[in-house]
């Protein structure tokens, strides 16, 4: 802290011996001068009663002699009255008046315990702790998976992630409007296309490439280079799934879309609109001959395939339903509501929550995978920018990833890589350690 003599801060400067005499003007004969360049050392344990002390109540003499300080002026006073932590406050770690010491009273072999944040000077490339840094020098908490690469050039929110089965390319959408393509071997960007809209899911079915847009569906035949637009939605398409023959979306009006591909016309046409939603549907997914649907008016909708009708509506969230997925015959639901809920059919065939687990913030989005020894896996995105791994069906964390800002995007590839987007557009790849099993249903 640098100290104004001519403003508010001359108080606090005279109080941490800058000027004035001991005691107030005592005027009793100093001691030695050998013993006036000593520091007391129960001053400097904040216990210090005589007055006035032969000894130094500040950590350097002063520019003359008759500078200690008065009675009762103790290194607890010092803190209350100035703000800080005691004598050595500005000195960092180390400082204690005894350079032979590396951490004075402190102790020299300090363990410094983790703080589960990851350091922004290691970030930038210059934090001058090392080791002995409190905060992470790692993007990563876990010894099961490893960081791979990391893939720049987003400038927003990635909001899709798709590998298609078989291809050596890998896509990313995102709200910067732009649709870029990656080579899986190198890791490199081979392709960026600007698509004049903010790009809200992005979902490989087949050869076809299928992005969410404001308004539309851009439809890519990855082998034939085909393309076409689904128009229809109205505003952001927040979700695409493929259920039976039909492409589903998820728009910001509230209703569902269909279409039905026809392999003569080679083209998408449009099939049903599914109502009953009040708010934007901004996760789906298909499961056991059903599709689920999560909106912001906090309900799940359970539709048949068979006639798409609405056979159930599920409504135990209280805020923003994010994101769904099935596992074995349960139904996983997350929300802004800060809870992961479990769902199961009952006698009757409707679903009714078994077990909710709660987080500290709300949870983004759901993925399931199997890890290297076929254990079933819950990648589970929450609003602090991290991305929790869970087991199932304990929920027992066994691992956890950091990034700048929130992870929406999860995408599992094959050979036990997964990939994560976040809020600053960076795309990180991800390994299991061992080889894992393909991902859950």
């Amino acid at each position: 802290m640098d100290f104004d003599l001519n403003g508010g801060n001359k108080r606090v400067f005279n109080r941490l011996g800058g000027g004035g005499g001991v005691g107030g003007g005592s005027t009793r004969p100093m001691a030695p001068t050998d013993t006036r360049q000593k520091v007391c050392f129960h001053w400097r344990a904040g216990r210090c009663n005589r007055s006035p002390c032969p000894y130094l109540h500040r950590e350097l003499p002063g520019p003359g002699p008759g500078q200690g300080q008065g009675p009762g002026y103790t290194n607890k006073r010092v803190a209350e009255e100035s703000g800080f932590a005691g004598p050595s406050h500005r000195r960092g770690p180390g400082f204690n008046g005894n350079s032979s010491s590396s951490w004075g009273r402190f102790g020299g072999n300090r363990t410094v315990t983790k703080t589960e944040k990851v350091c922004n000077f290691w970030v930038d490339g210059n934090c001058t702790y090392g080791d002995k840094c409190r905060y992470l020098h790692c993007w990563s908490k876990g010894e099961s998976f490893a960081l791979l690469t990391q893939l720049d050039g987003h400038e927003k929110l990635v909001s899709g992630i798709a590998l298609p089965s078989g291809s050596d390319k890998l896509y990313t959408g995102s709200k910067d409007e732009t649709l870029r393509v990656w080579d899986c071997a190198s890791g490199q960007c081979t392709g960026v296309l600007k698509l004049g809209g903010e790009i809200g899911c992005v979902l490989s079915e087949g050869p076809w490439l299928l992005v969410g847009m404001p308004n539309l569906v851009k439809a890519w035949n990855i082998e034939t280079n085909a393309d076409q637009s689904l128009s229809g939605p109205v505003g952001q398409v927040y979700s695409l799934v493929v259920g039976t023959d039909l492409l589903f979306a998820g728009t910001q009006d509230g209703s569902i879309l269909a279409w039905r591909y026809n392999a003569a016309t080679n083209c998408f046409e449009p099939a049903a609109s599914l109502t009953g939603h009040t708010l934007a549907v901004v996760t789906l997914y298909v499961g056991a001959n059903r599709l689920y649907s999560g909106s912001m008016d906090k309900t799940i909708k359970v539709w048949s395939l068979d006639n798409l009708q609405c056979i159930q509506t599920l409504t135990d969230h209280t805020s923003v339903v994010m994101s769904l997925i099935c596992w074995d015959q349960f139904l996983l639901s997350c929300s802004l509501d800060n809870t992961v809920k479990i769902w199961a059919a009952i006698e009757g065939g409707n679903l009714e929550v078994t077990y909710t687990h709660k987080e500290e913030h709300g949870v983004l989005a759901l993925c399931g995978v199997h890890d290297a020894e076929a254990k079933p896996v819950l990648l589970c995105a929450c609003n602090d920018n991290t991305l929790r791994l869970y087991d199932l069906p304990s929920f027992t964390e066994r691992g956890k990833i950091f990034a700048k800002q929130e992870i929406r995007a999860i995408q599992i590839g094959p050979g036990g890589i997964f990939f994560t987007g976040d809020g600053t557009g960076q795309v990180k790849v991800w390994k299991w350690c061992t080889e894992p099993t393909a991902a859950l249903p």
